[in-house]
């Protein structure tokens, strides 16, 4: 028998010995063992890491964690959910889309309300970062906006969107999220507010196809370009200023659309970021704004400023940047 036959041979054997497991595993789960089944998964999962059997371990976790969860097994499912992570961290396993999947499907079936979720989606964003130092992948914080949308958390989802590279499923979520929760005058700032942070995560291309979902499929907002709403148009002049990067262009537009700019103080520290990405404009020596609202600047900021050799902030908690 050749080395690859063998090898072949050897993983048939295991998953059919994991099969067996699982199969008494959720006999005792359907009988209502629920403590017993528990314990005997933890036990298992140790056996196998102390084996280096980390995708037996993973698979056997995931699967029980699904099993709880079926049963209403909240502190269960939470358990083996964290002990999944557990071996992603240990074995070095590569981040791929079925495990990202995966991560989320866990997410979606725990209470939202838990602190165990919470710890979850701040462990498993760590892990996708691959090491990087950067906020997450992609998209596990799309997947995890997609689901924040459907339990209509908004804010918590904008934030995970604004991470992803969803530009045009971040927009519909504003649009819902705007017509269900904001006052008919606010339709312009929920994406403003999006756009220029995507900007200040040098995410020029999801910033622009925020801008344009969300201004087409807005039922309260009049075709354009020009837009009824000041604000609008100010956010289509400033897209195609940050394509051409000419200092007087964006200077001239942040001037002569402040009344629509004082609307929000947290604007004109946006766009001071963003004339330091993209109009060459140097730091400011101390900002304007400290405690809360500067921590939340670093929180959204962090990613962007790792390209430019600084180290970025590790802050996987969903922000709300109202």
């Amino acid at each position: 028998m050749s080395e690859q036959e063998s090898l072949k041979s050897s993983s048939a054997r295991n998953r059919g010995g994991v099969q067996r497991v699982e199969g008494k595993l959720r006999a005792s789960v359907e009988r209502g063992d629920y403590y017993e089944a528990h314990q005997m998964y933890r036990t298992l999962f140790f056996r196998y890491m102390s084996q280096s059997k980390h995708a037996e371990a993973r698979e056997l976790m995931y699967n029980g964690a699904l099993l709880f969860f079926s049963y209403n097994q909240q502190n269960s499912a939470a358990d083996l959910s964290m002990l999944v992570l557990e071996s992603l961290e240990k074995s070095g396993a590569k981040v791929d889309d079925e495990t990202l999947e995966h991560l989320a499907k866990l997410f979606s079936l725990m209470d939202p309300n838990s602190p165990e979720r919470v710890a979850f989606v701040s462990r498993a964003i760590k892990w996708s970062s691959g090491g990087s130092g950067k906020l997450g992948h992609p998209k596990l914080h799309q997947l995890l906006a997609l689901t924040l949308w459907k339990e209509q958390n908004y804010s918590e989802s904008r934030y995970h969107f604004l991470h992803s590279s969803d530009g045009e499923g971040c927009a519909q979520m504003l649009v819902e999220y705007s017509s269900a929760r904001g006052f008919h005058g606010e339709v312009d700032m929920f994406v403003a507010q999006a756009v220029l942070q995507f900007l200040c995560l040098k995410n020029k291309t999801s910033a622009l196809v925020v801008f344009t979902t969300y201004t087409q499929k807005h039922p309260s907002i009049e075709k354009g370009p020009p837009f009824v709403q000041p604000l609008l148009n100010f956010l289509w002049f400033l897209l195609l200023a940050v394509d051409g990067g000419k200092l007087t262009v964006f200077t001239v537009l942040c001037e002569q659309y402040q009344p629509s700019l004082k609307r929000d103080p947290m604007y004109n520290e946006y766009l001071d970021r963003i004339g330091q990405l993209f109009f060459g404009v140097p730091p400011k020596q101390s900002s304007s704004y400290g405690g809360l609202l500067g921590n939340l600047l670093n929180s959204l900021m962090g990613s962007g400023e790792e390209e430019e050799g600084e180290e970025a902030q590790e802050d996987s908690s969903p922000i709300e940047l109202d």
